[in-house]
């Protein structure tokens, strides 16, 4: 419960200074209006200079940005529909290649779809016929169950919307897996969630305290216009923890929370990642709203993991392995394959 009271106040305190952000934001478009009337053009330069100025990672991403208004704002005319504005600025925005981008009007959402980022790399029907069975728990976001002769606890997890994971759904799995050689956590195509679960679900690693990572907010336009680092620390579970090999398995759906509980593994030697480089999104979205009403979000946090990188486009496995197709049509998932010949090695 100590690990969790200190990540949410870390948490808090991103928040505040967000809010910040957004408070400047909503100056700063009271201002805007002041000086300016409410038009394509206008609209179109707020969001660009907005994204200019806040957002992450155009440098890590290598996006030119200054080229992008040239080709967007090229499509920009005085009496363009408004459907017709809102393609072109979601068409910008989509340049950045992020799922945390999105542009909100009464009438559409602009989004980057992450699915597209590669293949995925899970056959769910092969998982619950051949790996869960019939007979599976489920326990909050977990579905769960023994596999190889009751050697090793599989828990997959398909989502972190679900309500808080507590400390006894965590003390069940440790109970109830507690004289196994490992577990295999599947987050393939998990597309992410409450960050605070997360939290809680590393909980079941260590009884001391170790870096996770560290995070720092965008806060001008040039490379390095960032805050102090934040470093966020683990501190000890009030209870029995797992202290055998766990396998995660991630492929490119692996989004945003997933990404995040991906890159903390980074800080425990008994962990380790299995399947393909997750879908990325470890920033904090954050937004504001258009001279028009239109609202929109965009990264404004990065984050860098213990080995020091910064993983935003995505989490690398610490071993690469691709779902085999022919060896599904046999009932085989070589991805859960493999993660178990590492634990029972």
């Amino acid at each position: 419960m100590k690990q969790i009271i200190k990540h949410i106040r870390v948490l808090t305190t991103i928040i505040i200074m967000l809010l910040n952000l957004a408070f400047l934001v909503s100056c700063e478009k009271m201002v805007f209006e002041e000086e300016t009337d409410n038009n394509p053009k206008n609209n179109f330069d707020f969001l660009w200079n907005e994204v200019d100025g806040k957002y992450a990672f155009l440098q890590y991403k290598n996006v030119n940005w200054d080229s992008i208004y040239e080709i967007y704002s090229a499509k920009i005319y005085e009496d363009i529909p408004e459907d017709s504005l809102f393609l072109v600025l979601g068409q910008m925005l989509n340049e950045l290649r992020d799922g945390h981008v999105n542009l909100f009007s009464e009438f559409n959402i602009s989004r980057y779809d992450i699915s597209l980022l590669g293949p995925v790399n899970i056959d769910e029907r092969i998982v619950k016929e051949f790996y869960l069975g019939t007979n599976y728990y489920i326990t909050c976001c977990f579905e769960h169950n023994f596999i190889k002769g009751n050697q090793i606890g599989y828990i997959q997890i398909s989502s972190f919307y679900y309500s808080e994971i507590t400390e006894e759904e965590i003390d069940y799995l440790l109970n109830r897996y507690k004289d196994t050689k490992g577990l295999i956590i599947d987050i393939r195509q998990n597309g992410g969630g409450y960050v605070t679960n997360v939290f809680y679900l590393l909980s079941l690693f260590s009884n001391d305290s170790r870096l996770l990572y560290s995070t720092q907010i965008k806060t001008g336009p040039d490379a390095e216009d960032f805050s102090t680092l934040s470093e966020v620390y683990s501190t000890p579970r009030d209870g029995e923890t797992y202290d055998g090999k766990i396998a995660i398995l991630t492929d490119r759906g692996s989004y945003s929370a997933s990404s995040f509980f991906s890159v903390c593994t980074y800080a425990y030697d008994n962990v380790f990642l299995v399947g393909d480089t997750t879908g990325g999104g470890l920033g904090l979205p954050n937004g504001g709203q258009l001279p028009n009403g239109w609202t929109y979000r965009f990264s404004i946090t990065r984050t860098i993991a213990v080995d020091g990188g910064n993983y935003e486009s995505g989490v690398p496995p610490d071993y690469t392995v691709i779902l085999d197709e022919d060896a599904s049509q046999t009932g085989i998932d070589n991805v859960i394959e493999f993660a178990s010949i590492r634990i029972l090695e």
